[in-house]
């Protein structure tokens, strides 16, 4: 059995819009890429990053969490308003999965292992290589980021 160790600070967040917020009061355990094609399919990536907690470790704050069933024996939750997937959850199970993306502070939950390795993209092992120095809109002739910033809808990491 795992065990999850109690953090001082929780864990909080939520999706791109703020109609779902929760909080997770344990370090999660095991945090994995999945690179199945189910996984790739509900992210739009090529792969989820999930972050195992046992669901009594798990509290909506605000809203409510959708669900579609992926299989008859998982699920995967999802903020209705905006779309933002936030959870894998086989329903049966004592634990869910927080996807790491939705959190507010994401490098709080770094991945230690990959499944899903038959699915992954060939491309993968060459991410490192490519160039990444430049912060968003480094080269903005059009504007782009201004007016992005004035007119962002997107929900702040952290609560309010």
């Amino acid at each position: 059995m795992v065990t999850y160790q109690k953090l001082e600070t929780p864990l909080t967040g939520g999706c791109q819009c703020g109609a779902v917020r929760y909080r997770v009061g344990v370090q999660p355990e095991n945090v994995h890429l999945c690179h199945c094609r189910m996984c790739q399919k509900a992210v739009g990536g090529p792969f989820a990053v999930i972050c195992p907690v046992l669901k009594s470790d798990f509290a909506v704050t605000r809203g409510a969490i959708s669900w579609f069933h992926s299989s008859s024996v998982a699920r995967r939750g999802f903020c209705r308003d905006c779309g933002t997937p936030l959870i894998f959850d086989y329903p049966d199970y004592p634990d869910i999965g927080v996807l790491a993306g939705s959190f507010d502070q994401p490098d709080r939950v770094p991945p230690v292992v990959q499944y899903g390795v038959e699915s992954r993209v060939p491309w993968w092992h060459g991410i490192e290589k490519l160039p990444g120095d430049a912060p968003t809109y480094a080269e903005d002739p059009q504007g782009m980021l201004t007016r992005i910033q004035a007119s962002n809808r997107q929900h702040p990491d952290h609560d309010t």
